[in-house]
Formats: structure tokens, C-alpha cells, sequence
């Protein structure tokens, strides 16, 4: 088996980035970027809360890594990168021989089918069905916008498969991949309006649409029209409440809310937000994000 060559420097916080796009410009094959006090006492965490940014960018000494074709190309890489005036805190850990993996297949190992109920599940197209699953949406990760990995994305689709109806309309509002919009679809939603302000997340959901065999209407959000019988939002707390006239707008009378993107703590703050419209109620709880939903009273 043939070899690719791993060079790995050690570095301050301050130099990460300088030490990476460096490592670029001389044609590392790719570049990663790695805590060098993991799995040690002085070890510190980046993750914050749900849907809240970072404490921190970077770790105080990191190890930059990065692959190269050959030994000679990576340890020329080394001695360019060390003779730089901006280097005088930057040191070789290691150049090692990494063997060559078939990435595409390490990467979609990665990714199993996601069971939302027993008989519904999203599954790679590289995947196999399970033999139980009735309805199967075919998605592959992407750069983002929605997999079904995330709880907010398996409440939203476990509410539609639990609740399934015909709806005659469906408004997915900040539809990104367009899941929750062909998770509706697949469960007998005809008429289907999927909006987003971001161009990438439009061409996500057609692409996927018609990956799925189902017909969806993508566009910016003015294409969203009208009242319907269901109305989906998983965006976040933020957007949400400063969403909530215009989208109890659209409930039709007998009609369906559902939000997702919430935090707990941040369920008594949407509830007085949607208020003078409708009454949200938590309907589901996954690893610290709620499902909320209303359902407008049929007017006399």
C-alpha cells in the first residue's frame, strides 16, 4: 500500500492560522487542526451550549497537521515554513508515514441510516433500507442545512410521521436542506411551499426533492402565501420570536405550528411571544432542545 507523509507542528494559539494557510500555499494535501494537550489535565474544551458560540476559538497549544504526497515534500514543507520570522515559537512534533484510506468510504461509514419512527427513516443513498422502514427519505450529508442527525430535525419529522394527514398545504419556513418539507411530502402533503432566504438552501431542496421522487415549491420567503393547514419553522429562538406574527399569520384555522430550534430554558420566552396569536405548548424533548406547537382554534 502506498503512503502519504503527515507533517505535525506544534504551535500557539496566535500562530494556528498563519502555520495553516502556510501549510496551504505550499500544497498540503490537506490540513487539520488538533488540541496538543488532549486527553491531559491542561485539556479545554471549544464546545459551548446548543446553539451558542464557542467560549474560545482556538486551544492555547494546538497541533497543526498536514498531508503530503512524499517524505521529501513534507519535510521541504518544514524547513520553509521554520525559516519564517513568524516561527520562532513553532516546533516539529513528528513526520510520519500515514497509509492511504479510501476517504470516501471512511466518510460514509460515518453516516448509518437515522431511524425517526420505526417505520421511517432517512438513509444514505450508499445505504441499504432497513427492512422495516415503510417510508424512507434518501439524503447524504452535506455542508449543512439539515440531515436528521439533529434533534430539532428528528422532532420536527417525527411530529409529521406521528400526525400524518393529507394536508391540502404546508409551509416549511427556513426550509434548508427542504427535509422537514419532503419529510411532509412523503407522509401525503400535496401542495408544499419550502422558503429560505439563503440561494444554497434552495438548491439543497430541489435537489433533494428530486432526489425523493416529490415536488416541492422552492423560493425566498415571499413566495409563502396564504394561510395553511401545517406550518413548520426549525430556524432558532431568535429569528422565531421576531417571526411570530407573520408565521401564526399563515396557520389556517384547524391548522398546525411547529417550532423547532428552541432551547428548554427558552420555552416560557416563545410561549409569551406567540401569545397574542396562539398558544405554544412543549410537545417533545431531545438532549436539551423542545418541539413547540399550536394549533389555531377552528373559528365559529
Amino acid at each position: 500500500m502506498s503512503h502519504l507523509f503527515e507533517l505535525a507542528l506544534v504551535c500557539r494559539e496566535a500562530d494556528v492560522e498563519i502555520v495553516s494557510d502556510a501549510l496551504m500555499e505550499i500544497d498540503a494535501l490537506a490540513v487539520s487542526v488538533e488540541d496538543a494537550d488532549a486527553d491531559t489535565d491542561t485539556e479545554h474544551a471549544l464546545f459551548g451550549e446548543p446553539g451558542m458560540p464557542a467560549p474560545k476559538a482556538g486551544w492555547q497549544r494546538s497541533v497543526v497537521k498536514a498531508l503530503f504526497p512524499s517524505e521529501p515534500e513534507a519535510t521541504e514543507a518544514v524547513t520553509l515554513i521554520l525559516a519564517q520570522d513568524w516561527a520562532g515559537d513553532v516546533h516539529v512534533q513528528a513526520i510520519q508515514a500515514v497509509p492511504e484510506q479510501d476517504w470516501v468510504r471512511l466518510t460514509q461509514s460515518q453516516f448509518a441510516p437515522v431511524e425517526i419512527t420505526a417505520e421511517f427513516w432517512i438513509v444514505p443513498s450508499w445505504h441499504e433500507a432497513p427492512p422495516q422502514a415503510r417510508r424512507v427519505m434518501r439524503l447524504d450529508p452535506g455542508l449543512a442545512f439539515g440531515t436528521g442527525t439533529h434533534p430539532t430535525t428528528r422532532m420536527c419529522l417525527r411530529w409529521i410521521a406521528t400526525q400524518a394527514r393529507p394536508w391540502p398545504r404546508v409551509l416549511d419556513y427556513g426550509c434548508g436542506s427542504g427535509i422537514l418539507a419532503i419529510g411532509a411530502a412523503l407522509h401525503g402533503a400535496v401542495q408544499i411551499d419550502a422558503v429560505d432566504i439563503d440561494p444554497a438552501a434552495l438548491t439543497s431542496s430541489q435537489d433533494n426533492a428530486e432526489a425523493n421522487h416529490v415536488q416541492l415549491n422552492v423560493g425566498s420567503p415571499e413566495r409563502a402565501q396564504g394561510e395553511y393547514p401545517l406550518v413548520v419553522a426549525n430556524i432558532l429562538a431568535s429569528p422565531l420570536k421576531l417571526l411570530a406574527p407573520l408565521l401564526c399569520a399563515h396557520v389556517a384555522p384547524g391548522g398546525d405550528l411547529i417550532l423547532a430550534g428552541i432551547l428548554s430554558r427558552q420555552a416560557e420566552e416563545l410561549q409569551a411571544a406567540y401569545a397574542p396569536w396562539l398558544s405554544l405548548q412543549v410537545a417533545d424533548e431531545e438532549d436539551g432542545w423542545i418541539l413547540m406547537t399550536a394549533r389555531r382554534p377552528v373559528q365559529a
